[in-house]
């Protein structure tokens, strides 16, 4: 036991052996027992509000490819989390959460800013939950919480620790232990899926996040191109995982029952990869498969699989089973070559005077470095941005993973500093509307403290659009709450710290996005725009 060895200087120790050392976090005082005399080789993201916190450690967990650690208040804190929380655990984002608990003596009696039953509070949305019996056990509760978090299926977890634990006298921690995150699917089942890929006349592959999770959009690729088959993105997908600019790709897939069914119409057999068999929403009904097709499901995560209305299961990780594949399956040349997808990519002669959604993208294409990332939060606008702005690479492209909003201006900064930690360079692109914008607006003013090479595109519609489209198919007229008037968004924004400007015109949004790209800052662009009304 080295001089004045405590709970607190163990776990340290323990957490510069897992990598953790950065800290996403909004501090408070039963968290300031944990924070003091922060090491130097630590450091410390600050973000303004706990659901910006979640946002900014899950896009940056997704980015480097390793746990996040995330440090929130008490029960307060944590509830401020839970939205965010939702898209961490659809998106398997390994992040190990934390917050303070009373003091051991106090916490019997109810006191202030004690978490009542701490462990629940988070659930369903964390692998485990948990709050150390002993103070000698916080170590030990680190190491299996990053355990849990990183095992297939990765996801958060959550540990409550009580704020006198962390003086408390200890020797130290050995039991330091790796652990897999990855495992292969059943040979003999994968060889009947492939057997049954060759066999089909017209196979269909659908990829979702997963796939480009576990670094197999290079494996998916060839998988496709040797099978010849058609490829549709999964609904709803948060990271695309296949070029969305290949010939063989026809475009999303739908959300609904009897879209997908309809997309789905012709094949004889589908593959879903990496991805919920399915994300459905609205419920507009219809067969789950249309009739003569069979659909198999590869996924790396159990209660996926089992949730699945359709279709024959197969656990494992997504890439491995890919890769596997590419030697099992037949090739498949002498099919017929798949219609791509259609992009009409029609603009108006004369410009108009409030833009399009389309043309709004159509400006941002021509400008768009090729290396750049997506972050998009826009959701009536998800069609168009494929359209006009499709995903070319590998972790190029960012969505929620829940149906809430406020997730996507603070990714963008985890996206950022995640491509900062591990020395790459390449501009973010946020694209997002007026209405989520200012669920986690606060997220802009870590970007502006950081400098980090952000640029905002903000589409001020003055209305939540994606609710009207819902509205209008689900004939509910009337609904209150769906405007937004007197947003003045770039005053906002210079007030966090950020460069913000407001444009008209696409020749504007262009010279402005240009600029941006060597401000040396973050950047807010606001461009006033129509209503779009969302492809359900």
């Amino acid at each position: 036991m080295t001089e004045n060895s405590t709970v607190r200087s163990v776990t340290f120790d323990l957490l510069r052996i897992l990598k953790l050392t950065t800290v996403f976090g909004n501090p408070g005082s039963t968290e300031q027992p944990f924070l003091q005399d922060f090491p130097e080789d630590f450091a410390y993201v600050l973000a303004l509000q706990e659901a910006s916190v979640i946002a900014m450690a899950d896009a940056f967990a997704q980015v480097t490819r390793r746990p996040a650690l995330v440090n929130v208040h008490s029960s307060a804190g944590l509830g401020n989390a839970v939205g965010n929380l939702v898209a961490a655990h659809h998106g398997n984002t390994p992040l190990i959460i934390t917050s303070g608990q009373q003091h051991r003596e106090l916490v019997i009696g109810e006191p202030y800013l004690g978490n009542r039953e701490a462990t629940t509070l988070p659930k369903p949305w964390v692998k485990w939950s948990y709050e150390p019996a002993r103070a000698e056990d916080v170590p030990e509760a680190f190491m299996r919480a990053y355990a849990e978090a990183l095992q297939p299926p990765a996801g958060p977890v959550y540990l409550s620790i009580p704020m006198d634990d962390w003086k408390r006298p200890l020797s130290g921690f050995t039991r330091v232990r790796t652990v897999s995150d990855r495992f292969a699917p059943d040979p003999e089942r994968l060889r009947g899926f492939a057997d049954r890929l060759s066999a089909s006349r017209r196979p269909a592959l659908v990829f979702g996040p997963e796939v480009d999770r576990s670094g197999g959009w290079d494996a998916a690729v060839a998988l496709a191109e040797k099978l010849r088959a058609s490829v549709y993105g999964a609904p709803l997908l948060d990271r695309a995982s296949f070029p969305e600019n290949h010939p063989l790709f026809g475009g999303p897939l739908g959300m609904s029952v009897k879209t997908i069914s309809d997309r789905l119409a012709g094949h004889d057999l589908v593959a879903v990869i990496g991805a919920e068999v399915f994300r459905y929403y609205p419920y507009v009904p219809g067969d789950y498969l249309p009739e003569g097709t069979e659909l198999l499901h590869l996924t790396g995560d159990p209660e996926v699989a089992a949730a699945a209305r359709v279709g024959d299961s197969l656990l494992g990780d997504p890439r491995m089973a890919i890769e596997l594949l590419l030697d099992m399956v037949a090739e498949g040349s002498a099919r017929t070559a798949p219609e791509p997808m259609v992009r009409p990519r029609e603009l108006p002669r004369v410009p108009n005077s409030t833009l399009t959604p389309p043309e709004v993208f159509a400006a941002l294409s021509r400008v768009r470095p090729p290396d750049a990332v997506i972050v998009n939060e826009s959701t009536s606008t998800m069609a168009q941005q494929v359209e006009w702005l499709p995903t070319v690479r590998s972790g190029s492209f960012f969505a929620t993973a829940s149906g809430g909003i406020g997730w996507g201006t603070p990714a963008a900064v985890g996206v950022a500093l995640g491509d900062r930690d591990r020395g790459v360079e390449r501009p973010v692109i946020g694209l997002i509307g007026d209405g989520s914008f200012q669920y986690s607006v606060q997220a802009i003013w870590t970007a502006a403290q950081h400098s980090l090479p952000i640029v905002y595109v903000v589409m001020r519609n003055h209305e939540y659009s994606i609710l009207k489209s819902f509205a209008m198919l689900e004939e509910t007229p009337g609904v209150p709450g769906l405007d937004l008037p007197g947003l003045d968004i770039a005053s906002v924004a210079r007030g966090f710290g950020c460069r913000a400007v407001d444009v008209e015109t696409a020749q504007d949004l262009e010279r402005e996005f240009k600029a941006a790209l060597t401000a040396g800052t973050t950047t807010v662009i606001v461009v006033p725009t129509q209503p779009q009304k969302a492809m359900l």
